[in-house]
């Protein structure tokens, strides 16, 4: 049986804005995405027009830039803003350094897909309020998100997917990128099980237009990468 997540606390930063990208704005909702680090992580932020709450996908590092990143999302709305939630598509040191200190900042609640909890808690000292399971639901006023699990770059991996009537945004993570699936090791066990669950949890599901938006780089469709699932599957990787 599907959960819903619901949450409560607010947003505070004075932060003055650098760069932020509005890449999708819906009837009930803005879309907005960063890039922080070194290893140039993608940070997107979810807006609710009518309430003002927000989720964030992927505190992955420079807790500043992500505040102005809230801030600017703050003005999709007429109502005052409050960072809900901090979803975690899964437990790498790249895409968590700043987890902690947004969630202490703003007061979100942080999720995570359960098999991925303790390697947060035990690389960031963050113990997740929420742990997600394939077929949960995570909303904020205005928003409702279906959790995917994507199992193979690492046990607890999850995607995000829309489901307001339009075509479908799936934040992946690092399970799914333009060209081919997530780095498993080379473990070929690995690989079949993420191969696995992208092919039937994601491309069995939605239609051709929907977005793919990665934990690295540029966005794709599912359309554009579908005709290459052979050659995913031949070349194990």
């Amino acid at each position: 049986m599907p959960r819903t997540w619901l949450t409560s606390p607010a947003l505070g930063s004075d932060s003055v804005s650098p760069a932020s990208r509005l890449i999708d704005d819906r009837p009930n909702f803005t879309v907005r995405r960063s890039f922080v680090s070194e290893m140039h992580n993608a940070v997107y932020l979810i807006t609710a027009k009518s309430s003002g709450e927000q989720l964030l996908i992927d505190a992955a590092d420079d807790v500043d830039t992500l505040a102005s990143l809230l801030q600017e999302g703050a003005a999709d709305s007429e109502h005052p803003a409050s960072l809900r939630f901090i979803v975690t598509t899964h437990a790498h040191w790249d895409h968590t350094r700043a987890t902690g200190a947004l969630a202490a900042r703003t007061g979100a609640k942080v999720a995570i897909g359960r098999a991925d909890a303790r390697q947060l808690e035990k690389e960031r000292g963050v113990d997740a309020d929420v742990l997600l399971e394939h077929g949960d639901r995570v909303e904020i006023e205005g928003v409702s998100l279906e959790v995917i699990s994507l199992r193979g770059h690492t046990p607890g991996s999850i995607a995000l997917a829309t489901s307001d009537g339009h075509p479908a945004l799936l934040f992946t993570g690092d399970s799914l990128f333009p060209g081919g699936v997530g780095n498993t090791g080379h473990v070929p066990e690995r690989f079949a099980q993420l191969f696995g669950d992208v092919t039937e949890r994601l491309f069995a599901v939605f239609d051709d237009n929907a977005q793919v938006l990665p934990g690295h780089g540029d966005p794709t469709t599912l359309g554009a990468e579908r005709p290459s699932l052979p050659e995913w599957r031949e070349r194990g990787w």
